[in-house]
């Protein structure tokens, strides 16, 4: 298989992993509470309408969460008959990185945004997933380090930008007038 190829088995598991992360992302955040078992933890997840495959998905796509450091379980200090399943930051900011690629297109409001930024050579990694994440919100690329969008961010992106500290090699701008409005019009599909 080429590298970067994805099968469908690949695209089920991140779509597992993805909804894995959101759920313990939103419930770790409003209502932290134990999960009884795996089990009861996976109905709950799918809302009760899975199958036994879905299930050995779900655990596995746990197990591997837990191998890479994103979920940590743990025993219940009040019942140790319950495990306790958490995000570490760094399940967090997975999680986050998830959310903040779900663009949700507004009204435009004639303004458009644009994002500059200078990440230095050693944070490569950092830099491809920004581009990343400018892309699925909709930027496009000006330059190799200039992006346009007439939408701005969601606020997960902004988060996530600023809980990695990548928000300090950036700089983004709201501008009224760019020079060739039309062109990017174009770009944009704007009437």
């Amino acid at each position: 298989m080429k590298r970067g190829h994805t099968t469908r088995k690949n695209k089920e598991e991140f779509s597992a992993a993805a909804k894995v992360l959101l759920y313990f992302f939103t419930f770790a955040d409003l209502i932290p509470r134990p999960f009884e078992s795996k089990t009861r933890y996976t109905n709950r997840l799918f809302s009760g309408k899975i199958d036994t495959s879905t299930i050995r998905l779900c655990y596995k796509v746990m197990e591997r969460l837990e191998e890479k450091g994103w979920l940590k379980v743990s025993k219940d200090p009040k019942d140790k008959r319950k495990n306790l399943y958490v995000l570490t930051e760094q399940g967090r900011l997975e999680a986050l990185f998830i959310k903040a690629q779900m663009h949700t297109q507004t009204d435009w409001d004639g303004k458009w945004r644009i994002v500059f930024f200078d990440i230095p050579e050693d944070a490569r990694a950092e830099r491809n997933k920004l581009r990343y994440l400018l892309k699925t919100n909709g930027f496009k690329q000006l330059q190799k380090s200039v992006f346009i969008n007439p939408y701005p961010f969601n606020k997960e992106a902004v988060e996530y930008l600023k809980q990695t500290e990548l928000v300090k090699y950036i700089r983004i701008f709201r501008v009224d007038e760019p020079d060739d409005e039309e062109m990017l019009k174009k770009m944009f599909d704007i009437k």
